[in-house]
């Protein structure tokens, strides 16, 4: 038996709920998941997992035991990474994940330019509108939009993005421009279902918030569909700035209602922190920052 490659098993198994998810994720059989697993518990002589059609529980010794895994195989990485120089020059894979539409606009473009200054290292973007859990997807750097919640992450404020209402040209000059709010409900309104309930937008912030019922003529779930259906004049959406940014440069959206914007909401890179940063994550971090710092100073 392979005891660390068991040792891995149970833990993407617990980390993952259920066998065949783990197996999913590890892109293996279940039978071979089970096997291992099996194996592991007949080793040591007690039951780790308690099995069921579709979830699995820890025991309480392996609940303890996977504690002690996970240290050992954080343990075993850590020694890898140092034996390969991971720590004595920026080499190897840089995991790093940002939001779908930031992540094309601003993030791609300085990583391009970091792939040509760094030709040691190379990096896979995952791009994707929720929060990924670092940990559990193997990330190491995180591109976050909104309030952090309190954690051990290691946190680098890049700026802040607004959350604007806007509609076209012609769709304001057929139906007129909302002076407040309130104006809406007389409204078509596009839902992206994303940053509210699709028939509820929040403005202001404190005792100031209004949240305002809206008629969503038109529920779409990406932002960019969104921007397409309101540069076309079906009605007045709701996006971060620089999803917009583009649009209203060439005045295809016009922005209303600015005065009753909730706050900005923040920009981070996040990572894990720990006892040793990679070079190879601190290059990035250095590289980034700055630039992404200047991009969002002009869409803010």
């Amino acid at each position: 038996m392979d005891r660390l490659e068991s040792m891995s098993m149970l833990v993407a198994v617990a980390d993952a709920g259920s066998l065949s998810a783990a197996g999913r994720r590890l892109n293996i059989p279940l039978t071979t998941v089970s096997r291992k697993v099996s194996e592991l518990e007949a080793h040591l002589g007690t039951q780790l997992v308690q099995r069921s059609s579709r979830r699995i529980a820890l025991t309480d010794a392996g609940s303890a035991y996977i504690e002690a895994c996970r240290r050992i195989l954080d343990d075993i990485g850590e020694a890898e990474r140092a034996a390969s120089g991971e720590y004595q020059a920026p080499r190897g894979e840089l995991v790093i994940t940002a939001p779908i539409v930031f992540g094309r606009l601003h993030v791609l473009p300085v990583i391009c330019e970091f792939l040509k200054a760094y030709p040691e290292i190379d990096i896979r973007l995952v791009q994707a509108d929720r929060n990924v859990n670092l940990a559990d997807e193997h990330i190491h750097l995180a591109v976050r939009i909104g309030a952090l919640p309190d954690s051990t992450m290691i946190a680098t404020r890049l700026g802040a993005v607004r959350r604007v209402t806007c509609g076209s040209p012609d769709y304001f000059a057929l139906h007129g421009i909302p002076a407040r709010p309130e104006d809406l409900a007389q409204h078509d309104c596009i839902s992206s279902d994303v940053l509210d309930a699709p028939d509820i937008w929040r403005f202001g912030s404190g005792g100031t918030e209004a949240a305002v019922a809206i008629h969503p003529r038109l529920c779409l779930t990406t932002a960019e569909a969104a921007i397409d259906a309101a540069v076309a004049g079906i009605g007045v959406a709701r996006l971060l700035s620089y999803q917009v940014a583009q649009a209203l440069s060439d005045r295809s959206l016009t922005l209303v209602l600015e005065e009753f914007e909730p706050p900005p909401r923040p920009v981070n890179l996040l990572h894990s922190g720990g006892k040793r940063v990679p070079l190879k994550l601190r290059a990035f971090i250095d590289f980034a920052a700055p630039r992404l710092r200047a991009r969002l100073s002009g869409i803010g």
